[in-house]
């Protein structure tokens, strides 16, 4: 018999039990990453994520988990349902408070749940479900939601779908794809020609602007170089919403001491002063771009930086895929390619889950056309 626990934080369970029912590298379903989140005051009930960590327990062991959320807000999640809300309000309805399992700010896919050695996984979300209804029951929540899961986890749960009630979402990323290139010019290689000119002019547009680049990794990171790339953090965000970032320093200084080995910086000078940076995590398979930040406006910097430094990691390090993080269609010039996302939700209302079901079939077949609208424009030659 397995019983469900909601854990108040994820300090409420053992680091090592919780990472041994994941096994995997993926730095940011780890316990460090999440206990940082929440411990830094990012992801905590004051900037509304109320953690309620689901463990099922066998005895007194877990075998089973998942981070879990209790929302007050749709900010930092990246899988937009704004629209839903608003319908609920506009019906006199709450849609907040709502479940919501991800990683908090982190729009990338990897594992959602987790289970003990010789636990069917099938099994396991089948409880959780039922934990899940239950306790969305209790305190009429509007519904649970979860975002980005591997491949693995998006078969399971669609075989489940009809039977719980799941409603699949789909979206578009781009990702880049490390084909056993030796180096970047390999890459370029492949390109057609006009591509491949496009982007070594941008490269050089950068170095003829006197801007030149470090990736710097693991211990190899000073405090100068973390202060400046906080400065350059904050100045971005500033600038773009007014407000300095969701992440705190205290975020960034804690990940620095608790996950250095699979930190990446890219520092980017002009006239030995810091311009630019961006802080990419990674993985034995994956590089994950994830925080950028300028001080100042240089033509191109950004492409260089986020895109072509991470590529030229990937194949130095034997690095099979870059994710860059979510949107941008100007990603497909550069060699990123379309890889269809998804997420699941589930509706307590059935009213509002046909509608909602209805509307996701219209947008899916969107989604089918713009992917294959987006994959016309790839850079590569047909011969690849």
């Amino acid at each position: 018999m397995l019983k469900a626990r909601f854990l108040a934080s994820i300090n409420d369970i053992n680091p090592g039990q919780w990472d041994s029912l994941f096994g995997s590298r993926n730095p940011f379903i780890q316990h460090a990453f999440l206990q940082v989140l929440e411990d830094s005051g990012s992801a905590v009930v004051e900037t509304g994520w109320r953690p309620q960590h689901l463990v099922l327990y066998s005895g007194e062991a877990p075998v089973g988990a998942m981070p879990l959320y209790l929302k007050s807000h749709s900010w930092g999640e990246f899988v937009f349902d704004w629209g839903w809300a608003e319908a609920y309000e506009r019906h006199g309805l709450d849609y907040y408070p709502k479940l919501l399992t991800a990683i908090p700010f982190t729009p990338t896919s990897g594992p959602r749940i987790g289970t003990a050695n010789g636990q069917n996984l099938k099994t396991v979300i089948k409880a959780m479900l039922c934990a899940i209804r239950q306790l969305a029951g209790e305190q009429t929540l509007s519904g649970w939601h979860l975002l980005f899961p591997d491949q693995e986890m998006q078969e399971l749960l669609g075989d489940l779908a009809q039977e719980h009630h799941l409603l699949r979402r789909q979206d578009v990323q781009f990702h880049w794809f490390n084909r056993g290139y030796g180096s970047i010019d390999d890459f370029m290689a492949t390109l057609r020609s006009a591509r491949r000119k496009n982007l070594k002019r941008e490269r050089r547009h950068v170095a003829e602007q006197g801007v030149t680049l470090e990736r710097i990794t693991g211990g190899d990171i000073t405090d100068g170089d973390w202060n400046a790339f906080y400065r350059c953090y904050i100045s971005t965000y500033l600038k773009r919403s007014g407000h300095g970032g969701y992440l705190t320093r205290e975020f960034f200084d804690r990940l620095r001491e608790v996950m250095p080995d699979q930190l990446m910086l890219v520092v980017a000078r002009r006239e030995d002063a810091v311009a630019a940076c961006a802080l990419f995590l990674f993985d034995s398979e994956t590089l994950y771009g994830r925080y950028w930040g300028s001080l100042e406006d240089i033509h191109c910097l950004h492409f260089e930086a986020c895109f072509y430094q991470g590529i030229e990691f990937c194949i130095e390090r034997g690095i099979a895929k870059f994710d860059p993080g979510t949107q941008g269609e100007h990603k497909l010039m550069r060699g990123f390619e379309p890889v269809k996302m998804a997420s699941y939700h589930w509706i307590a209302d059935p009213r509002f889950r046909a509608a909602i079901a209805d509307f996701l079939t219209r947008e899916q077949h969107r989604s089918e056309a713009y992917t294959k609208l987006a994959s016309r424009f790839l850079p590569y030659k047909k011969n690849r």
